[in-house]
């Protein structure tokens, strides 16, 4: 079975630009989805089907930068590119600290724009990979009981066997049988991958 393409966001309000890269970007393997502007990427069909995007700096509207400091600030898992015919050195400033994969200048050479986008797709990749993890950590602490999660995050918090068990008005036994029974069950063989499960819940 072929894989699917990867999908590829672009954000231009230039015909010219738009359709042109929009070629090269199908010529290159991409599934190229062109948007003229911002508020038409926004309300886009498929809103959580995960791509890169490259956006255009200036447009009428919201331009590109600000749809990046959006994505940001709203944790999106969307690496963004940005290009731009005429960028200068704040603008670059401001594009990387928003989390920019690149910031490309027109024209734009294709093999800059080919690195550019894989290393988006790798970054998203990464974060896939993470969230996967987390996700399976958060299963496996649904195994858990009331009283051994409580018995986690006090862990977590740093308290010993015995300040644990004074805290819950038990026996420091009881605690350590606990401890034994969340390690099996979330497969930890160290304080600090409870610590890890701890945080993830």
């Amino acid at each position: 079975m072929k894989p699917a393409a990867r999908i590829v966001y672009l954000i231009d309000d230039d015909v010219d630009v738009r359709d042109a890269l929009t070629l090269l970007l199908r010529t290159m393997g991409f599934a190229a989805r062109p948007f003229a502007g911002v508020q038409a990427f926004l309300e886009r069909p498929d809103p959580r089907q995960d791509g890169c995007v490259i956006a255009d700096i200036r447009m009428p509207g919201t331009s590109g930068l600000q749809l990046l400091e959006r994505m940001a600030t709203e944790a999106e898992r969307m690496p963004t590119v940005i290009i731009t015919g005429h960028g200068d050195v704040a603008a670059c400033r401001r594009a990387f600290r928003a989390g920019a994969v690149d910031f490309l200048t027109k024209p734009i050479d294709e093999q800059v724009l080919l690195e550019a986008i894989e290393a988006g797709f790798a970054q998203l990749d990464a974060i896939s990979r993470t969230q996967a993890a987390r996700a399976g950590r958060q299963a496996v602490l649904a195994k858990l009981t009331q009283r051994e999660r409580e018995i986690l995050d006090l862990v977590a918090e740093g308290l010993s066997t015995k300040e644990i068990a004074r805290a819950l008005d038990v026996s420091p036994r009881t605690i350590e049988t606990h401890r034994a029974n969340i390690a099996e069950k979330l497969g930890a063989g160290s304080v600090a991958e409870m610590v890890r499960f701890a945080l993830d819940g």
